[in-house]
């Protein structure tokens, strides 16, 4: 639809520049936890039944796509020299969901390929890759499954492996870790559960290749202080990257008028040496916090995030999570 588009691409109401494809000295990865983006179909298996037309939240066809429209509006506008390389996702239901995504706005130019399967969450939410062929080739790709205490299925984590720009590889994790339902104590063994996986599979890449470049990439449902945050960082090589905007109050979620920032990315040691092929640092990382993503707080004053729904009631947003970035850049 969008191939022809050279100049500017119209979504949302807004003109956004159209950038053409070049070998550029960044490369962005985002990621984002956009909150219940599911298809309107009432015959996917696994879905939330109350997005649909007959449940309780009335998710129709013209809902889903202002959701699929904002969440390509704000990828645009995140792109500060050009679109992002990689964009981790959560969240997102079926694959017709990403499809249109990528090929149905003006992002369809750029030829985003999917890396996403349905899991086994019992809400039919899942975690996905979208990523640029131009700028990275995919070598290969898994599911990490996690045993949780209780056995109850959980969102699985997403390991890709592949090569910048020819550059250098990079392996991949997209996690979307489990919530604090239940409360915080309660549910910890959840996350440290999820915690314990990854650790396993960082450990395994750095046994055969130390130097290894590393980026991981998630909501986490915890602080970067958390003892599942720390024990995956922790004499592991791995250096988080979020916590200095954590310590100042930044963050991705707002929850009884206090920001908490869950939405993070790690690195190993090795992006962050500034002589190697491709690297980056904690300035490199931020939190993408468009006015267009935000609405007042009328309870506790200031802003919150611009979601699509409070409770059953529709209001027209895109995510309870704001998006967060990390810049890689490349020596040659």
């Amino acid at each position: 639809m969008y191939k022809n588009v050279k100049v500017v691409a119209l979504i949302g109401g807004v003109l956004w520049a159209q950038y053409a494809p070049a070998q550029q000295k960044v490369a962005d990865a985002v990621f984002w936890n956009v909150e219940n983006f599911f298809d309107p179909f009432p015959n996917t298996p696994h879905k939330d039944p109350a997005f649909t037309p007959q449940g309780v939240n009335h998710w129709s066809w013209s809902r889903f796509m202002a959701k699929r429209d904002g969440i390509a509006k704000t990828l645009i506008a995140m792109g500060r020299d050009e679109l992002p390389v990689w964009v981790g996702l959560c969240e997102a239901g079926s694959r017709f969901v990403l499809t249109q995504l990528v090929g149905q706005t003006p992002l369809e130019p750029f030829d985003y390929r999917i890396v996403h399967r349905e899991g086994p969450d019992e809400r039919g939410v899942n975690v996905a890759l979208l990523y640029r062929p131009d700028r990275f080739r995919l070598l290969l790709f898994s599911f990490l499954g996690i045993t949780l205490p209780d056995n109850r299925p959980t969102r699985e984590i997403l390991y890709a492996k592949g090569v910048l720009d020819g550059l250098d590889t990079v392996h991949l994790f997209v996690n979307h870790w489990p919530s604090k339902w239940g409360g915080a104590k309660a549910s910890l063994s959840r996350r440290m559960a999820a915690a314990t996986r990854l650790r396993v599979s960082v450990d395994s890449i750095f046994a055969l290749h130390p130097n290894a470049n590393i980026m991981i990439m998630g909501d986490f449902n915890d602080t970067p202080s958390s003892k599942p945050i720390a024990f995956l960082c922790v004499e592991s090589g791995l250096h988080n990257l979020s916590a200095p905007l954590a310590r100042g109050g930044k963050g991705t979620i707002r929850y009884r008028g206090r920001w908490e920032l869950i939405d993070q990315f790690m690195v190993s040691d090795n992006l962050l040496c500034a002589d190697a092929p491709i690297f980056t640092s904690v300035a490199h990382f931020g939190i993408f916090s468009a006015p267009f993503l935000l609405i007042p707080d009328n309870k506790f004053l200031g802003y919150k995030p611009f979601r699509t729904y409070i409770g059953p009631r529709y209001q027209g947003g895109i995510s309870d999570h704001l998006p967060v970035v990390l810049r890689i850049e490349r020596n040659y």
